[in-house]
């Protein structure tokens, strides 16, 4: 036990140096190991423990809406844990069931509806419940900050920034993850990073582990945008010294030893460790892709095939449809389905990122120009986000914009790490 603290102790403070790397390697076994062979989870073991105590409660009492709250709590934590769909889901029934026994006149089970429903990318249905709870209005302030996260999923910025400035408070946590939210939106990375700090800031003097993970994975994912492979990768850790599960930290190491240091195969070790415990259609994916960049095509499609099979669960509803897409527009065969899914998608939610979506379609369909004209009416100077100014960069060049092209290849270059070393080639071909 004493030798498992300190190394978690070294994993935070080992790296102390500037953020600014200065070599290739950044990651060393010995800081995460020990995270990648635990074996017990204590915060999945007291959510289950949770979960048969409010049953059994519920079964005596069925009246007892409170206790369906309750259950959908336990669902949430038991979905962040294993990442098993069907928790997420049944937290959601859980909670639309508080919601009709209260006659949606309880704002508070209104926003956890809708908090719900946001994870499961059922972003309008999240809308209308946040209404219905402005309306209420008990607690104003976190269904305006809700309001923000929704409208600016839905792409509805004017809305979003209306809601930003209803809630202005620079000593606020709440108010400061949004406003760095937003800054991410406007391309300005560096003040996503600053106001992130600051949240961090708060999070640590208030000293609430839960609110501490999220902050520290956060700015790791921020941090490595901006090319700050050491302070992401100490981050990674800091959220892990905190909780040895977290399955996304585990990942945010695994995706850099794979795009930074280009060590496919410890990053595999480390996907598969997480798999263990952590389930999640993502993992396929990051696999496949892995075994594309080692050349292992027949690796690469069993990944392939065996997210294709999961996502079928309906319980996933849309929440893969950019996957899928994205996937089924590489086979000429599948152009209809494809195209219909991010059809789906634009109607879920119209924002630069699904329209270059539905660009990418036409484009792998050598419908081009048709492509150009979705990306300079919905994309073009709307958007910072690496992919979509890929799929634009792509499209320029096949419609003979070769200065277009250009300009944004230069500018994603920057992006090489976020985008990963498969990505990159392709865009040093532009």
């Amino acid at each position: 036990m004493q030798t498992t603290k300190k190394i978690l102790l070294l994993a935070i403070i080992i790296i102390t140096s500037s953020c600014n790397d200065t070599s290739q390697r950044i990651t060393q076994k010995a800081h995460y190991n020990a995270f990648l062979n635990t074996t017990e989870n204590e915060v999945l073991h007291l959510a289950n423990k949770d979960a048969i105590f409010w049953e059994e409660k519920l079964e005596k009492e069925p009246n007892q809406f409170p206790y369906l709250v309750k259950l959908a709590a336990s669902q949430s934590v038991l979905f962040n844990e294993t990442g098993n769909i069907e928790y997420l889901v049944k937290a959601g029934q859980y909670l639309a069931e508080a919601n009709k026994k209260t006659q949606y006149k309880n704002a508070s089970y209104l926003r956890g509806l809708a908090r719900n429903y946001i994870s499961q990318h059922r972003f309008k249905e999240a809308l209308e419940l946040l209404k219905k709870a402005e309306i209420v209005g008990e607690n104003l302030r976190a269904t305006q900050c809700m309001m923000f996260d929704v409208y600016l999923e839905l792409g509805n910025y004017e809305l979003a920034k209306t809601y930003l400035t209803e809630i202005r408070d620079l000593s606020d946590f709440d108010f400061l993850i949004r406003l760095s939210k937003w800054s991410d939106y406007e391309g300005n990375l560096e003040a996503t990073i600053r106001y992130m700090e600051r949240a961090k800031d708060i999070a640590e003097s208030s000293n609430l582990k839960t609110m501490k993970q999220w902050v520290y994975t956060n700015l790791a994912d921020y941090y490595g945008h901006a090319g700050k492979i050491r302070a992401s990768y100490n981050h990674y850790l800091k959220a892990l010294q905190l909780n040895p599960n977290n399955a996304y930290a585990k990942k945010g190491i695994a995706w850099i030893v794979y795009s930074h240091e280009k060590n496919p195969d410890e990053a595999l070790n480390i996907l598969e460790a997480i798999k263990s415990t952590h389930n999640s259609p993502d993992y396929y994916l990051l696999k496949a892709e892995i075994a594309d960049y080692k050349g292992d095509n027949k690796f690469k499609e069993r990944q392939l095939n065996s997210f294709r099979e999961v996502v079928k669960n309906p319980f996933y509803g849309d929440m893969y449809n950019i996957n899928n897409v994205l996937l089924l527009a590489d086979e000429p065969s599948h152009f209809m389905k494809a195209l219909n899914t991010a059809h789906t998608e634009v109607e879920n939610r119209a924002t630069p990122q699904t329209y270059s979506l539905l660009a990418w379609v036409y484009f792998n369909n050598n419908q081009e120009d048709k492509a150009l004209t979705i990306m300079e009416d919905h994309v073009v100077g709307k958007t910072f986000e690496p992919e979509a100014l890929y799929h634009l960069a792509e499209v320029y060049k096949a419609n003979g914009k070769f200065d277009e092209a250009k300009k944004i290849k230069h500018e994603l270059l920057e992006s090489s790490f976020e985008l990963g070393p498969l990505t990159t080639k392709k865009i040093e071909n532009i």
